[in-house]
């Protein structure tokens, strides 16, 4: 491309490309032992008018390269220094449980799939309850067996309190009809609550979700053959999702429940929720040397639906307090190097025409796109944070006001 460029250069101003010139019959020679010196010999000495095509050819290749740059500068202060701690996770439900019957049945009815959001108390399964039905339609028989039997020992008892005087009824035949009475009363209550079980039983054919949430896995079909404690469906709650991080055991003494967390998630990469710790386990992993930080957000608020599911990957900044205070620069301030060098453009404007001077610094913490700078810079110092990407030491330097 810079050849073309450089020839058509040539011919706008009109100049005529020898044809007759071999370039390859030319030879420089510039060694002292061969010549005798620095003198150059050539089969054919080259024109005045090679001479200038050739001198245009190096002005269009050689760039201005001390042209006043254009840069966005900030002023060096100091600040809070924060360590900030990047993990990863993942979301977890705060309820999950595997469903199962109370009872064994046969599975007559399946309301639900996997992925089908439930409510608390609604419906999912049912099992074959007929036998189960028979069964309280006979002690509800019992029951009102065993109401009228009771009534009827109450008649006579209250017929023989009221004319047992007149008609010569034993005392002892009175008292005898009081306790069938008693004993009335009490099978009375024993088949009432036999109802009440069987209503249970019948009940229990029936699998309703304990609070609301997601089936993430169904385990049974229609027609099988159930026990109580088989897993049939699998229930996961995704209201008042947890974040859950692996927290290396080095930073242990340093968290407590009011460090501040960002968290950033994978399915949702355009939003930073702020979050809390809500615990810390200090159980560490054995194997990993790590402990649990379970972290919860209010940043949510109250019917906004973000695509968030448990299980999900998720990232997290735990931003950890110093205690000090020090030097710190936009990111975009340092130019790293391949051999592990950083340096910042440091601008000079003691003059009228402001100037850069590359300076080596020496980094530490990295935080809320600031890094900390231990070593090479001062407070007040006027860095380029903007358009240091080509400047070259000492080159003069417009910088530039204003928004983006």
């Amino acid at each position: 491309m810079n050849e073309l460029l450089g020839l058509a250069t040539i011919r706008r101003i009109g100049v005529r490309w020898p044809t007759d010139l071999n370039w390859s019959s030319v030879s420089i020679y510039n060694s002292r032992q061969e010549r005798g010196g620095y003198a150059a010999e050539t089969e054919h000495r080259m024109p005045n008018s090679y001479r200038a095509i050739c001198g245009i050819i190096f002005l269009v290749f050689t760039p201005a390269v001390f042209a006043e740059a254009p840069v966005r500068v900030e002023t060096v202060s100091s600040r809070t220094i924060v360590q900030q701690i990047n993990v990863s996770g993942s979301v977890t439900s705060p309820r999950s449980a595997v469903l199962s019957t109370a009872v064994a049945g046969l599975v007559a009815e399946i309301a639900v799939d996997e992925g089908h959001r439930v409510e608390a108390g609604e419906a999912l399964l049912s099992l074959d309850a007929e036998l189960a039905e028979l069964a309280l339609d006979r002690s509800l028989a019992e029951v009102r067996q065993s109401e009228a039997a009771l009534a009827d020992a109450r008649r006579r008892l209250a017929d023989a309190e009221a004319v047992g005087a007149k008609r010569a009824i034993a005392r002892t035949d009175i008292e005898s009809l009081r306790a069938e009475v008693l004993s009335d009363e009490a099978a009375l209550a024993a088949t009432r609550a036999a109802s009440r079980e069987q209503e249970a039983i019948v009940a229990r054919h029936r699998l309703r979700a304990p609070f609301a949430g997601v089936i993430s896995v169904r385990h049974t079909e229609m027609g099988e053959w159930v026990n109580p404690g088989d897993g049939l469906l699998e229930l996961v709650a995704t209201e008042n999702l947890r974040f859950d991080f692996r927290v290396a055991q080095d930073y242990f003494g340093a968290l407590t429940p009011d460090t501040p967390v960002e968290i950033a998630l994978d399915a949702v990469p355009d939003r930073v929720l702020r979050g809390r710790i809500d615990a810390i386990v200090p159980v560490k992993s054995p194997g990993a040397r790590t402990f649990l930080v379970r972290v919860l957000t209010d940043d949510i608020e109250v019917g906004e639906a973000l695509a968030i599911t448990p299980g999900m990957s998720v990232r997290g900044r735990l931003k950890l307090d110093t205690g000090r205070r020090g030097i710190a620069v936009s990111r975009d301030a340092l130019m790293r190097f391949p051999d592990g060098r950083i340096s910042v453009w440091v601008v000079d404007d003691e003059d009228e025409l402001p100037i850069v001077r590359e300076r080596s610094v020496q980094t530490g913490f990295e935080f809320d796109g600031q890094v900390e700078i231990t070593t090479g810079l001062a407070d007040g110092d006027l860095v380029v944070t903007r358009g240091n990407e080509t400047l070259q030491d000492g080159q003069a330097v417009i910088i530039l006001t204003g928004a983006l």
